[in-house]
């Protein structure tokens, strides 16, 4: 395929000799894009898009575009080709993986369902590899056709259609906006952005109703990127004003931080190396602490299907002495102050120190079990007396030193662990935040251990998109705020209506069922009448149809005697979720320790205290960086999984998620 796109290149620099003098070819470098490529030879992004359609498709490293030197090219309509070049390596029916690319994303791609895709390579169902060739089933991607000549009549018509266009642009104030879709974007978060309903983004790309795709180029002012008629051979093209072009355009500046190694940094910033270390050949006497380094202003994003799950016991190291602190709320000050009740009758009220206690007891077993595999790491516990207002942060920064700790488990509540980042930031010590769902500011030490609540809704609906569902949503009128997260964010998702009465509609159910396909039904709601209505009729519905009941968040409602746990069984209710039971043999072990330790089975709290501090201190004990684990490794304990992925704006968030159902044999199990 890249031979056959020099080809395309030569012929076309042969049938435009007398352009192509004005044109230079460009070689595309890791993690470029149009933007920066535009910037670096003075022109816009369209010039580069009129020359180079198939980049609106998303850039690929080596391959080569065609840069206008000065203005806006014009191509004659009877030399137009339509060609289509690829932004991975294709060969016959087989597919060579990219980064970030995922199973659902290439069926979709191919026109094939996820489960033929699977069925022709029975190795991606544990994830897919960068480099890993897949047999595609099915139709063979079609040869690109050439456009016959068009006749007198169309060149008029495409003539007027121009002049139409310009009028348009010219009202627009002759100035076109476009955007290129990055990793994680929505429709709804583009428009935001740019200050423009999500109708007028689906108005001017029609294409976009069907979701985004990475690198695909959105029009938000304008018009899309367009091949102009010449109207007349001795018009001279119209010259642009240079640019003030600096030597930093594209890119900006960043500095090295302790602990920071080039595999890290290279990693960091979406390049090999050598590329990095081409950008500043400083780096060839090695990274050193302070350095100012010129970097992509454009960070990559780490894909959460793109890691493999590691056993990280099978690769330890002992060289290194390391440092844990967990930074706990005992607040023994006050407990000690407290006259008025014993330390049994405030653990009974204090529901707070029960998790805080529970937590360690469980931290405990995992220093225990470290211990156990010879892991070289000193352990510090310090009382961050925490509560949601105030904490000793500040001082036992400073009366401990917690610079020289390797990594900080804690605090719990999530203002005092982005304090403590932020106190930590400069030396770069990673803070971990064991507990808490909230997100708030963003340091690039913090590392956010417990899944969003938007980031499970996302994972659940990722999981039924892979399944090439049918969606369904049943949401409460009270739920507008979710109703119009899903209508901005899955625009393929339908929507049932509701009875006089409040409840489900069976009618308009069926109406959106679709059978030889899985039907699953989002239902979001809190009332009982609503959630029996709904379940009735997806019972009746049963026979004809494969159903699938779908909640996206803990609803205590479905906890009420009114509601049949058979039923949902019957099902299959599905749902995301932090946790999962656990019955492998080291889960096992894992109880029965904790048990002979504390004369009782953990609970969550136990059970995620041994889980993260266990998973930290395992990361700590590799050849490679705590951080570097982090882009190389998810991990999996006993009840948690750890997916860390780096924020756009900053930080690292956890994409461990669970997807569960209720099975009819009343037990819950794991979705795949």
């Amino acid at each position: 395929m890249k031979q056959f796109f020099i080809v395309f290149v030569w012929m076309f620099l042969v049938s435009f000799s007398g352009q192509a003098q004005q044109n230079v070819k460009h070689t595309v470098s890791s993690g470029e894009t149009v933007t920066q490529i535009a910037q670096k030879y003075k022109v816009t992004p369209l010039d580069i898009y009129t020359l180079n359609p198939d980049a609106r498709n998303g850039l690929k490293e080596k391959s080569v575009l065609l840069i206008p030197s000065k203005g806006e090219v014009k191509i004659p309509v009877k030399e137009q080709k339509v060609v289509e070049t690829p932004s991975v390596q294709k060969k016959g029916n087989t597919h060579t993986v990219a980064p970030k690319e995922t199973a659902y994303g290439l069926a979709k791609q191919y026109n094939v369902s996820v489960a033929d895709l699977e069925k022709a390579n029975p190795e991606i169902k544990d994830g897919l590899k960068i480099g890993q060739v897949l047999t595609i089933p099915g139709k063979q991607q079609e040869t690109p056709k050439q456009e016959t000549k068009p006749s007198k009549k169309e060149e008029r018509k495409a003539e007027k259609k121009a002049e139409k266009e310009e009028k348009k642009e010219a009202k627009n104030g002759g100035q076109n906006i476009v955007h290129e879709v990055q990793p994680k974007e929505t429709k709804y978060s583009i428009a935001k952005k740019y200050g423009i309903t999500l109708e007028e983004l689906e108005k001017k790309n029609p294409e976009a109703k069907e979701g985004l795709k990475i690198g695909q180029v959105l029009v938000i002012k304008g018009s899309a990127p367009k091949i102009e008629i010449a109207e007349k051979k001795s018009e001279t093209p119209k010259q642009e004003t240079p640019k003030q072009e600096t030597a930093e355009a594209g890119f900006g500046k960043y500095e090295v931080k302790p602990k920071e190694t080039l595999y890290s940094l290279s990693r960091q910033f979406g390049l090999s190396q050598n590329d990095l270390t081409d950008l500043n050949p400083e780096l060839k006497d090695g990274v050193k602490v302070g350095m100012i380094l010129k970097v992509p202003n454009t960070l990559p994003l780490a894909n959460a299907s793109s890691k493999n799950f590691t056993d990280l016991t099978k690769s330890l190291s002992t060289k290194e002495r390391k440092e844990l602190v967990l930074l706990l709320p005992f607040n023994v000050s006050k407990i000690e102050g407290d006259t008025t009740s014993s330390v049994q009758a405030r653990l009974k009220k204090d529901n707070f120190l029960n998790m805080t206690l529970d937590f360690y007891s469980g931290a405990l077993v995992a220093i225990d079990s470290a211990k156990t595999l010879g892991l070289n790491i000193d352990v510090k516990i310090l009382d961050s007396q925490e509560n949601r207002n105030s904490s000793s942060i500040s001082s036992t920064f400073v009366q401990n030193n917690l610079t020289k700790a390797d990594v900080v488990v804690g605090p719990f509540y999530q203002a005092h662990a982005e304090k403590t980042a932020e106190m930590l930031n400069k030396s770069n010590v990673p803070v971990i935040s064991p507990l808490s769902k909230d997100s708030g500011k963003l340091y690039s030490n913090l590392y956010q251990s417990m899944p969003t609540v938007d980031y499970l809704k996302s994972a659940m609906f990722d999981y039924m998109n892979s399944k090439n569902g049918n969606i369904i949503a049943v949401v409460d009128p009270k739920k507008a705020s979710t109703r119009k997260y899903i209508s901005d964010n899955y625009s393929n998702v339908k929507f049932a209506s509701f009875t006089d009465k409040g409840g489900l509609s069976p009618e308009s159910l069926k109406s959106l069922l679709v059978k030889n396909q899985m039907n699953y039904v989002v239902m979001e709601t809190a009332s009982i009448w609503m959630i029996k209505s709904t379940i009735s009729a997806l019972l009746a519905a049963q026979s004809e149809y494969q159903l699938q009941l779908v909640i996206l968040e803990s609803n205590d409602a479905l906890d009420s005697d009114e509601i049949s746990i058979a039923n949902l069984a019957k099902l299959r209710m599905l749902y995301p979720a932090v946790t999962r039971d656990n019955d492998t043999p080291e889960a096992l072990i894992f109880s029965k320790v904790y048990k002979k330790k504390n004369n009782i089975f953990p609970n969550q709290y136990a059970t995620r205290g041994f889980d993260v501090t266990f998973d930290a201190m395992l990361r700590l004990s590799q050849e490679k960086s705590f951080e570097e684990t982090i882009y190389d490794a998810a991990t999996e304990q006993v009840e948690n999984k750890f997916n860390y992925n780096r924020n756009p704006s900053g930080g690292y968030s956890n994409k461990g998620v669970y997807i569960l159902y209720y099975d009819e044999d009343l037990t819950v199990k794991e979705a795949k």
